[in-house]
């Protein structure tokens, strides 16, 4: 499976800890972004109802749980997260080819609608040679992971945008979507490999994931128009 896009997207990360601040959030974000990321915290705390509310605003949802298990259990879980109607999920990479397979297959057999596969490669939050029992380069280590990925079937890869120009000239037609993103003048926060907007959209990102930017800013509406304007600036 591939996926193309005509320009890059938004998707705002819900990273908060209550349900009810996070539909508030949701709410207060319509019109903007087309997209809501809901992660571990969130899931856990609002549990798939809370998928079903965002579904009900109008937003695509991206469950970002990064399913790493045996290929049944994963290929259950994403029939389970297609049921409650998302748009697009996460599995990690190195849980290997079957793995991945297992999942499209899943999708496959789904009758409605087919949410979007990304694998994960390297976690934005990790820094040269911080990753346990891997030495190989960063960029390397997660162009070898896209290249399996698009082989396995899954639709793009979740990656930092450092890693987007060399993932999209080895995977042609493959969707590269970047969490770290951090506007000019931002905090880093935990990330350790982060771009801005416009630099991620320039090396050719199609899904831009931000988080506190938006959601810790005073003026949250205001953060994701601005964020959404370097974005543009740069196609």
């Amino acid at each position: 499976m591939t996926n193309t896009l005509s320009s890059p997207q938004l998707v705002v990360a819900l990273d908060v800890p209550r349900r009810a601040d996070a539909l508030t959030m949701a709410r207060t974000l319509k019109g903007t972004a087309p997209w809501c990321k809901v992660g571990m915290e969130m899931f856990t705390h609002a549990g798939p109802a809370f998928l079903e509310e965002l579904v009900a605003m109008g937003y695509k949802v991206f469950l970002d749980l990064k399913f790493y298990d045996i290929p049944n259990t994963v290929g259950q879980a994403v029939k389970s997260a297609a049921g409650v109607g998302v748009d697009m999920l996460t599995l990690h990479c190195q849980g290997g080819e079957r793995m991945c397979r297992a999942a499209c297959e899943a999708v496959a057999s789904l009758d409605g609608k087919k949410p979007l596969l990304f694998g994960v490669t390297v976690l934005t939050s990790f820094a040269q040679g911080e990753m346990p029992g891997i030495r190989e380069n960063t960029s390397d280590f997660a162009l070898a992971l896209a290249r399996g990925a698009q082989g396995w079937g899954l639709d793009g890869v979740v990656c930092s945008g450092h890693e987007v120009a060399g993932i999209k000239a080895a995977c042609p037609g493959f969707s590269c979507l970047c969490p770290g993103i951090r506007p000019s003048g931002s905090a880093a926060d935990d990330q350790r490999r982060t771009m801005t907007p416009a630099q991620a959209v320039a090396a050719g990102a199609d899904y831009l994931v931000v988080g506190r930017p938006i959601i810790a800013a005073s003026d949250p509406r205001a953060a994701a128009e601005q964020i959404l304007a370097d974005m543009t600036s740069a196609t």
